[in-house]
């Protein structure tokens, strides 16, 4: 068993779900650029500050921002199930499976490539929602349906930010669109809603940019993690980090001098876009719902991060494991409705 863990340790790929540095590709459906106040980047609760916490998401620490009774993690992202600790979500052998905290979590991808997805009827400006939904249809294998009774789906209504939930959470969640939300905005909020984060976070990001934590306003400067720094892990489906990503921090974001936050390593400034899905968007998301999928995501492979029934796991020799810092890595199974340690 030394051997195995050993050999688990050096196979794992710490990451995100990003993409990769390849431009926007030419056809690509191009939006006009939409100048508003969230084109460095977007955030649920503008001018509005809470107190930093931590916390755990599928099974993991992660440090956030408590808002209005909302848990906002990078800006806009809002997390649900956020526990205070990591016990229950792996049980030991015998413990009753009602105590475990990842009962009823979902695997956080959309199954058979579709979201079901209402508008509030209150919502200006619909026409953000229904163009950013066609671009998403006409560039990637993601189909997007009006729910009828589905218990899934999204609500896209209005509010004071632009925010949004990563992947499925498992009934109702919510699109929140303020007045100056852009489709471009709003294509971003559904890049999340369908499990992307943010680009300037995978683990590799500092071989390609400088994060300049004395220009960030103070308290933000979490958000500029990366997720290794934030003992989280992921999933990269592609190589380099793309600044043209429609999921990339803008170089200003959450500048608190007029100064830039992310610099080049050079250190010039680049370009956000907010237009459309780039071209490593799309490899990535491809990946992640390919042509033809029926099974929301289950199709596994050995050497990467999944999230099954709302734990976050890691695939070995077609087995799964799970880290805690008391633990270290352990086998798990999932049986009887909650994860065990094997």
């Amino acid at each position: 068993m030394k051997t195995t863990k050993t050999a688990l340790l050096l196979s794992i790929a710490i990451g995100l779900v990003a993409c990769s540095e390849s431009e926007q590709i030419s056809d690509v459906e191009a939006l006009q650029p939409q100048t508003n106040q969230f084109n460095q980047s977007e955030v649920a609760f503008p001018k509005e500050s809470g107190t930093i916490e931590k916390g755990y998401f599928q099974g993991l620490e992660v440090t956030y921002e408590k808002i209005n009774g909302k848990n906002v993690f990078e800006g806009d992202i809002i997390l649900d199930h956020v526990e205070t600790d990591n016990t229950n979500f792996v049980l030991e052998a015998g413990q009753n499976p009602a105590l475990s905290k990842s009962v009823g979590r979902t695997s956080g991808r959309w199954p058979n490539n579709t979201v079901y997805y209402t508008i509030s009827s209150n919502l200006p400006n619909k026409a953000r929602v229904t163009d950013a939904i066609a671009s998403w249809e006409n560039n990637t294998n993601v189909r997007f349906v009006q729910r009828t009774n589905q218990r899934n789906y999204i609500n896209f209504r209005p509010g004071g930010g632009c925010s949004s939930s990563v992947g499925m959470v498992g009934g109702v969640q919510y699109i929140t669109l303020a007045n100056g939300c852009s489709t471009g905005n709003t294509i971003h909020e559904i890049g999340h809603a369908v499990g992307l984060w943010h680009e300037q976070s995978r683990a590799d990001r500092n071989q390609y940019v400088t994060i300049n934590f004395q220009n960030i306003e103070s308290g933000k400067e979490f958000n500029f993690r990366t997720y290794v720094e934030q003992g989280r892990d992921g999933d990269e489906y592609t190589s380099t980090l793309d600044f043209g990503s429609i999921m990339m921090y803008g170089a200003y974001s959450f500048s608190k001098n007029g100064q830039p936050t992310i610099t080049k390593k050079d250190g010039s400034t680049y370009s956000v876009q907010r237009n459309a899905l780039s071209a490593g968007d799309l490899q990535g998301i491809n990946q992640m719902y390919p042509s033809g999928n029926t099974g929301g995501g289950s199709n596994y492979q050995n050497g990467q991060y999944y999230t099954v029934n709302g734990l976050r796991v890691y695939r070995y020799n077609d087995k799964w494991y799970y880290y805690t810092s008391s633990n270290g890595w352990r086998e798990v199974v999932y049986r009887n409705g909650a994860w065990y340690y094997a």
